[in-house]
């Protein structure tokens, strides 16, 4: 097979003449000219050494707008040179705070796992239970994640574990309701014969209905993780000290805008590489009937 004339070449072609165009325009719209120098005319001796005193130079180049593609380059470099530094609380490198984050989404998702999974098989297996239980799934489902962070910060008074539980109550519902659709929809047929040949209520659990509802249950696992990606940038920005959400802020509140623009590009990637992940995992489970 020529690999030039397969579709997975030809979309990286297409992706890559696009993000170009994309850098070519994104440089033409930032390539205004900076000042040449800081204005010190007029300043008293005074000034001048207060604003010294306050991080800036009066006296340096000031550049105004959005940052260019080279400045963004630079701090790409920067960030990517050493990311496991730790200079104090508001001072960590870009990999010490992304751990942070994905630690608090594994505790918090992996919890929703415990809890969904099961419940759900329960669910799925029983039509009493599930007439029952839908109307309560209904309306916390709807929550947005954020409203229980109030709630969460004055039951837990801790900011860390309020963060974990935020992730915990926006996962479990997608995983809940796929799971229990899952297996409501297995196939009678394959039921009957486990029915006919005797087998035990775990055994059929294991080997029947948990294969044939793998690639429904993975679904909404892929959905509550992207889900659950998606809160905890946010709830580390209302709860601060150390995470992505929480670097992000951080940096616009020392107007570093390039350091905002390079932690969402973190935060996109991390996105991405989680959602192929469970793509793959998927794929391992789905069966051809």
């Amino acid at each position: 097979m020529n690999i030039f004339k397969t579709l997975g070449f030809r979309a990286g072609i297409v992706s890559a003449v696009l993000f170009v165009v994309f850098i070519a325009i994104w440089y033409a719209a930032t390539a205004s000219p900076a000042s040449t120098g800081g204005n010190v005319t007029g300043m008293t001796a005074e000034q001048i050494e207060y604003q010294k005193m306050m991080g800036k130079d009066p006296g340096a180049a000031k550049a105004s707008g959005f940052p260019t593609p080279g400045q963004m380059g630079r701090t790409f470099v920067d960030q990517l040179s050493d990311p496991f530094y730790d200079r104090g609380p508001n001072d960590k490198g870009i990999a010490i705070q992304l751990g942070h984050s994905l630690g608090r989404v594994a505790l918090g998702f992996l919890l929703a796992c415990v809890v969904a999974i099961p419940l759900g098989f329960v669910i799925g297996m029983s039509p009493l239970l599930r007439r029952a239980l839908d109307p309560f799934i209904q309306v916390l489902k709807p929550i947005s994640p954020l409203a229980w962070m109030p709630l969460a910060l004055y039951t837990i008074k801790d900011s860390s574990t309020s963060g974990i539980f935020v992730i915990f109550i926006c996962s479990v519902w997608p995983m809940l309701i796929n799971t229990a659709f899952g297996v409501s929809a297995v196939k009678r047929e394959w039921l009957n014969v486990a029915k006919t040949l005797e087998v035990k209520p775990l055994r059929k659990a294991f080997l029947v209905i948990l294969p044939a509802a793998a690639p429904t249950i993975l679904t909404g696992m892929r959905i509550s993780m992207g889900i659950a990606w998606l809160v905890i940038v946010a709830a580390e920005m209302l709860v601060g000290g150390t995470g992505i959400g929480y670097f992000v802020w951080n940096e616009w509140n020392n107007l570093s805008l390039t350091n905002v623009i390079f932690a969402i590009v973190v935060i996109g990637v991390m996105g991405m590489l989680l959602d192929l992940m469970f793509a793959q995992m998927q794929k391992w489970v789905t069966y051809a009937e």
